[in-house]
C-alpha cells in the first residue's frame, strides 16, 4: 500500500469512528468528510524572488440528523476527546434546529460502489527552487516582449489534496488529486496610458502544464496588444467572446440551472425544462470523469455515483443540476452534482463544464461583421439571476469589416441571457484549459455602451 493509500484509509477509519460515535450518542443518521491539503507557491517580480509560501490544512466536518433536523460542526483537530466534543455539539445544535422536510442522506440505491480511476494524482512534488525558476522563466519571457514596461510578477504553484467521505447510509470512499500552475501579469504602454494583461495555466500532472515561457510571452503580447485603447459610441452590434471570456456565459447558465435556485424560484430558467434555449446543434456538457480534468472527481459530495450529463443537447435543456436536497424539493432524484465543505450542507455545482465546438473557424465567425466588439476581458458581475438581465464591463478590440482592429476599453455590454443564449454561435476552437471551457462565441444583437 502506498503512502497516499495508507493516508486515505486512515482518514476513512477516523470518519467511520466519528459516525459510530454520533450514532451511539443519539443521531438517527450522520455523514462525515475530511479534507487534507498541502500547497507550495513561489512568486517573483522584476526577476527577483518575492514570496515563497507553504500551507497545510486538515479539516474535518460532521453532519448529524435527528429526525428531520440537521446540524454541522467542523474542526481541525481529530484527537479522540475532540471528536466526542464535536459529536456533542452537533447533536445539541440539531435538536434546536428547525425541521427541514428535505434534509437527509442520499438515497442508498444511488451511492457509488466503485470509484473510477481518473488519473488525478501526479506524485511529482516540485521544491521551492523549481517553482521559483518556473515563475522567473514566465516573467522573463513576458518582459522580453517589446512594449512591456513593467511587471506585476510571475508565479508558480503546486498542491495536493485528499478528500474522504463516509456516511451512515453505507458509503465510504477517498481520492487524492494534485495541481500544478504557472501565471504571469505584466503592464504595457507609455505616456499615453498603460494596460495590464495576464495569462495562466493549470494541470493535474506536471507533464501537461503549458510551458512557462509560452505563458509569459502570451501575457506580454496580450498586454501590448491592449495598449492605446480607443472609445466607441453606444451601439447595437454582434459581440464575439474569446474563449477565456466565453466561459463566463456558461457559468451564468450553470447558475440558472442549479437545483437550489430552481427550487427557490430565483432562476430566470426555472420554467424552461425541455425548452429550446440555444440554436439547433448546440451542446453543453458537464463531465466529472474526464481523465486528468481540472474539476474531475469520481463521486459527488454525498457519495452519489456521478457521470457525464448532456445538460443541453441540440439546443434543448435536458436537466437541472441537483443534489439530494434540491432533488427532494423538486420531486426528482439527485444528478450527482453535490459539492460540499466541512461546515455547510452540500449544494449543486459543476465539474468539467464545456460547450461543444461549432463548425466554423473564429475567422469565419467574424468575417461578415461590419462593426462589432471582440471581448477579451469582462469586469464586474452585473447579472440579475432572477430576470437574466446582463450588464458587464468589457475590454477588447473593435471589429471592422470582418477584421479585429484596434483595442477598446471602458465599455459595457448588455442584453438578456435568455435572449443571448438563443443568439449564440460557437466556433470550432474549443480547447480544454480551464474548469469551464467554451470555444469563441458570437452573440448577435447586444448593446455596447461606450462614450
Amino acid at each position: 500500500m502506498s503512502d497516499i493509500q495508507a493516508a486515505e484509509q486512515n482518514a476513512l477509519d477516523l470518519l467511520d469512528d466519528l459516525i459510530a460515535r454520533a450514532r451511539a450518542a443519539g443521531a438517527d443518521a450522520a455523514d462525515a468528510v475530511m479534507f487534507d491539503s498541502m500547497a507550495l507557491s513561489a512568486s517573483c517580480r522584476l526577476g527577483a524572488p518575492e514570496d515563497v509560501e507553504r500551507a497545510e490544512s486538515h479539516d474535518l466536518g460532521l453532519r448529524v440528523f435527528v429526525g428531520k433536523r440537521q446540524a454541522f460542526v467542523s474542526s481541525t483537530d481529530s484527537a479522540s476527546v475532540t471528536l466526542d466534543e464535536l459529536v456533542g455539539r452537533a447533536l445539541d445544535m440539531a435538536r434546536l434546529a428547525p425541521e427541514d422536510p428535505h434534509c437527509g442522506l442520499a438515497d442508498s440505491a444511488r451511492l457509488a460502489t466503485t470509484l473510477a480511476d481518473l488519473d488525478l494524482f501526479d506524485p511529482t512534488e516540485p521544491d521551492a527552487e523549481a517553482l521559483m525558476a518556473r515563475a522567473q522563466t514566465a516573467e522573463a519571457a513576458a518582459r522580453a516582449v517589446e512594449g512591456v514596461i513593467n511587471s506585476e510578477g510571475g508565479g508558480a504553484s503546486w498542491g495536493r489534496s485528499s478528500v474522504a467521505l463516509a456516511t451512515s447510509g453505507g458509503y465510504a470512499g477517498a481520492y487524492t488529486t494534485s495541481a500544478h500552475g504557472v501565471s504571469c501579469a505584466v503592464v504595457a504602454g507609455g505616456t499615453d496610458g498603460m494596460e495590464r494583461d495576464y495569462d495562466h495555466a493549470s494541470s493535474r500532472h506536471l507533464c501537461d502544464l503549458d510551458d512557462a515561457a509560452q505563458i509569459g510571452r502570451s501575457a506580454g503580447e496580450r498586454a501590448v496588444r491592449r495598449a492605446g485603447p480607443r472609445k466607441v459610441k453606444c451601439c447595437q452590434v454582434p459581440v464575439v467572446f474569446e474563449p477565456r471570456a466565453a466561459g463566463s456565459l456558461l457559468r451564468h447558465f450553470a447558475g440558472a440551472i442549479n437545483g437550489q435556485a430552481v427550487a427557490r424560484g430565483t432562476s430566470f430558467l426555472k420554467d424552461s425544462m425541455g425548452e429550446q434555449l440555444f440554436a439547433d446543434g448546440i451542446a453543453i456538457v458537464d463531465d466529472p470523469h474526464r481523465p486528468r480534468g481540472l474539476r474531475s472527481k469520481p463521486v459527488d459530495g454525498e457519495g452519489v455515483a456521478n457521470r457525464r450529463f448532456d445538460l443541453v443537447a441540440d439546443g434543448r435543456l435536458n436537466t437541472w443540476m441537483l443534489d439530494s436536497a434540491s432533488a427532494s424539493q423538486l420531486g426528482l432524484t439527485s444528478t450527482g452534482h453535490a459539492s460540499r465543505g466541512t461546515a455547510s450542507p452540500p449544494s449543486p455545482a459543476t465539474t468539467n463544464l464545456y460547450m461543444a465546438a461549432g463548425a466554423v473557424s473564429p475567422e469565419a465567425l467574424i468575417a461578415d461583421i461590419e462593426a462589432g466588439l471582440y471581448v477579451t476581458e469582462l469586469i464586474g458581475f452585473g447579472v440579475n439571476a432572477v430576470t437574466g438581465d446582463y450588464s458587464r464591463g468589457a475590454t477588447g478590440f473593435w471589429i471592422e469589416r470582418g477584421e479585429i482592429t484596434y483595442p477598446v476599453s471602458e465599455l459595457t455590454v448588455a442584453g438578456n441571457l435568455k435572449q443571448m443564449f438563443r443568439q449564440i454561435t460557437p466556433a470550432d476552437d474549443l480547447t480544454f484549459r480551464y474548469a469551464t471551457d467554451a470555444p469563441t462565441l458570437r452573440v448577435d444583437g447586444m448593446t455596447v455602451a461606450g462614450t
